[in-house]
């Protein structure tokens, strides 16, 4: 028998059940298509509550490329453009330089952001355009077959690498996140994760500082999330989460790395 959701909401309220959560109107109804356990999910609520919150949602643009959120235009009840591979920030470049009073942001992966768009990143940062960026970083390739990332830890398994990653081989792991809080452009870089309740509180709090920054026309903001892919990890949800704490966020510490100096 098909039960009737809105009409269940409605009675539970005349009985005197109160509201503790809501999906943000941001969201669409679409289900999301990402794995069990990814932190895609938990950071697309986030940043479209936040900006709910605001009350900016008709003044705000999203770019998506290609990588897990290609399709993040189908969840986000917002305006949206797609991207080719690498090239959101030069699409939010145009897009706030001709839209100078919208609120603009990417969200890129780590093959993304750090791999085929470095040159575009790190030029959009160098420039100190005012827009945000939201940088997921999983350490792998997860769409397109689970290839070695710029962000890939030594040892660290992937299709291209099955033995591990080599330094000698493949190099470091590249912590772009920190190179580009060293140019002038970038005003506010920080790196936040999202695997346990408080780390979602502190996430989304520095996501609603990212476009808060917009206001000031101070240069590029920049959150870096360390989440999972416990499909391309080939690990279960919380076996890919404790891993995570043991290796990524050594790595990649949490915390802020650039903050806006007081006046």
């Amino acid at each position: 028998m098909a039960v009737d959701i809105e009409q269940y909401k409605k009675d539970l309220l005349a009985q005197g059940a109160e509201v503790v959560f809501s999906k943000t109107k941001n969201l669409t109804d679409t289900p999301f298509s990402y794995c069990g356990g990814c932190g895609h999910g938990v950071a697309h609520r986030l940043i479209m509550e936040v900006i709910e919150e605001m009350g900016i949602t008709a003044d705000t643009i999203g770019v998506a490329p290609v990588g897990c959120a290609v399709i993040a235009y189908e969840f986000w009840n917002i305006d949206a453009v797609q991207a080719a591979h690498g090239r959101a920030t030069a699409v939010a470049t145009g897009i706030k330089r001709t839209n100078p009073e919208k609120f603009v942001f990417s969200y890129q992966g780590d093959g993304d952001l750090a791999a085929i768009g470095t040159a575009e990143t790190v030029h959009t940062c160098n420039r100190g355009e005012n827009i945000a960026i939201f940088f997921i970083n999983n350490g792998i390739y997860g769409m397109t077959g689970g290839q070695m990332a710029p962000t890939s830890l030594i040892g660290m398994r992937s299709s291209t690498a099955p033995y591990g990653r080599q330094h000698d081989v493949h190099g470091y792991p590249l912590s772009l996140t920190n190179l580009l809080a060293e140019l002038p452009g970038t005003y506010y870089v920080t790196r936040q994760a999202v695997e346990t309740a408080a780390h979602v509180r502190t996430c989304k709090k520095a996501i609603r500082q990212a476009f808060e920054n917009q206001k000031l026309n101070k240069g590029v903001s920049l959150v870096e999330i360390v989440t999972n892919c416990n499909s391309g990890w080939k690990m279960t949800a919380p076996q890919a989460n404790k891993w995570m704490k043991e290796n990524m966020f050594p790595q990649y510490p949490l915390g802020d790395i650039k903050v806006p100096k007081t006046e």
